[in-house]
């Protein structure tokens, strides 16, 4: 992992010693020792990550963190303000102007890299987020709401503590503004996690009763669980365990005695990584599937039907019976519809026609828009004359009942329709979809509102 990193202090042995830390993890590195330097490098530059020193003269840490913020071209750079250990007041502060996480000093190496990574992981949803939707708007998707600052996140968190004085700490920190499950008994929260959906599970690292770090590993070998983050609590003198845990793919961590503004904050990073996460995956999804569907009918588009029909036909080569039946519809006189009472009710007749032929075929068939008024029905083991038949009912369902459009309009509809049967291995699925294609000439040429099959 790469970013880019601004350091601010004005202090330059503390900014010396933090960018050779962050250099020898291969970070590229900026630093600023006061504040306006840091808002002209974060203007001109693409910056992955700022650390911030709190106390600065001239411009503070604070008013900084507030105007990175208020830009829009920085507002998703998350800011790490570097505080002293007795300084709460600050955290709260900082929490206030929109730091994502906190740093005490001096700063401890294993917790330096564990938040640059966490929130660089972060930046890294956020930028694919924003690129995902400026490429969705730009083929005309409404992307407004898939990616948005997500404001105060409200999480199903489950917490394993068997400490009381810590369960209590987490309770008080988080009970308000999130819900919360506890358990002290590991079998307990692995059956919890392999059945609920979780947006983070917060574990102890020394349990009397249960090793955490297998907790940790067992929850992350669980499908359900595999991406829920994690949060370690630790002692101070548990290092080399914690080390053991960050590796076993633990997220985050925070130390005993738990400051409330920390535990806070680290949550929060968390829950946001969580949000992106899941809206990532859903873009991917809904990607997918606006890449393979008609948007007017939501049947499979001619991009799906040509890439799944070869498919289909090797099936049916391989099979049993090798039989596989193609039918091709076109809505007589469509041209005729648009015309006379809109392309809106033409539009009203095309849905419903869909919803027909839904109705009417298997599960198993594959049913696409094909262009146009034109359907393409592809159905396994069918033979020309059973699916003919098939072709038949459906025709007289388009005949008997009328189509209904906007406006109260009620409009007779017909459809002719080719039948074209697979041949086997010597066939070919362009062969295929050109004998049915012909069929459907020949239906039309005798008058429209039939069935013809193709006679080879």
């Amino acid at each position: 992992m790469t970013a880019r990193i601004l350091v601010v202090d004005d202090v330059q042995a503390n900014v010396k010693l933090l960018e050779a830390r962050l250099q020898h993890e291969y970070f590229d590195v900026r630093t600023a020792l006061n504040g306006r330097d840091a808002l002209e490098i974060a203007a001109r530059e693409r910056l992955d990550l700022v650390l911030l020193d709190v106390m600065m003269p001239g411009i503070t840490g604070f008013e900084v963190c507030k105007a990175l913020k208020a830009a829009p071209e920085t507002a998703h750079v998350p800011v790490i303000m570097v505080t002293a250990l007795d300084e709460s007041q600050d955290r709260v502060k900082g929490l206030e102007s929109g730091a994502d996480d906190f740093l005490t000093k001096p700063v401890s190496e294993i917790a330096l890299l564990t938040r640059v990574r966490s929130l660089i992981r972060l930046k890294m949803m956020t930028d694919e987020l924003n690129l995902r939707a400026a490429a969705m708007q730009s083929v005309g998707v409404d992307s407004a709401q898939i990616f948005t600052d997500p404001g105060t996140l409200r999480g199903r968190v489950l917490v394993v503590d068997d400490r009381p004085s810590s369960v209590r700490r987490i309770q008080q920190g988080l009970g308000a503004g999130h819900d919360l499950e506890i358990t002290a008994d590991p079998s307990e929260a692995l059956e919890r996690s392999a059945t609920n959906d979780y947006d983070l599970l917060i574990v102890s690292l020394s349990l009397g009763e249960a090793d955490g770090l297998r907790i940790c590993s067992q929850v992350k070998a669980i499908d359900r669980s595999r991406q829920t983050p994690v949060l370690l609590i630790t002692d101070p003198d548990e290092t080399s365990r914690l080390l053991r845990g960050l590796e076993l793919g633990v997220n985050d961590y925070i130390i005993r005695p738990i400051d409330l503004n920390e535990l806070r904050a680290r949550v929060r990073t968390q829950l946001r990584r969580k949000l992106y996460q899941d809206r990532l995956r859903d873009m991917v999804s809904n990607a997918v599937e606006l890449a393979v569907t008609d948007p007017l009918t939501g049947l499979h588009n001619r991009r799906y039907l040509e890439s799944h029909l070869k498919t289909m036909a090797e099936r049916a080569a391989a099979g049993e019976h090798g039989r596989m039946s193609l039918l091709i519809f076109d809505i007589d006189y469509f041209k005729g519809i648009n015309d006379t009472y809109g392309h809106d009710a033409g539009d009203d007749v095309l849905r419903e026609f869909a919803q027909r032929l839904r109705r009417g075929v298997r599960g198993i068939d594959l049913i696409a828009r094909f262009g146009g008024e034109e359907f393409i029905v592809v159905m396994p083991d069918t033979d020309a004359g059973s699916a003919a038949a098939i072709a038949d009912r459906l025709r007289k369902d388009v005949e008997q009942t009328a189509f209904s459009a906007r406006g109260g309009v009620s409009l007779p509809v017909t459809v002719s329709i080719g039948v074209a049967e697979y041949m086997g291995s010597g066939d070919t699925v362009e062969a295929l979809v050109h004998r049915a294609d012909q069929a459907l000439y020949r239906a039309k040429r005798q008058g429209r509102n039939r069935v013809v099959a193709d006679a080879a």
